[in-house]
């Protein structure tokens, strides 16, 4: 299967397996390349080594980055005051944990 435009790299492979089933989630096919390098990550530059996410249909390339770019803001968000006990929440949080 190839793998025809990067679309996602990070530095954590968490991270980026955790774009990969975003983007799989909503149907678009992709690939991970260099998921195991980062013990090469001496001997090749450290980018290099990343895990990268490559989409299999370029022409999902937009929808794509809109899917990941919806998801980095929502994690950037500001955090919220639970209106029962006003504890500050961070913005992951959907229901106050009190």
């Amino acid at each position: 299967m190839p793998y025809v435009k990067l679309i996602y790299a990070h530095e954590n492979r968490m991270i980026a397996h955790n774009v990969k089933n975003l983007l799989e989630q909503r149907g678009i096919e992709v690939v991970i390349k260099n998921e195991y390098l980062q013990g090469a990550a001496g001997d090749l530059s450290a980018f290099d080594a990343w895990p990268e996410i490559w989409l299999v249909d370029e022409s999902q390339y937009e929808r794509a980055k809109l899917l990941i770019n919806e998801a980095q803001s929502i994690s950037n968000s500001t955090v919220w005051f639970c209106r029962g006990c006003k504890e500050e929440n961070d913005a992951s949080f959907e229901i106050c944990w009190q």
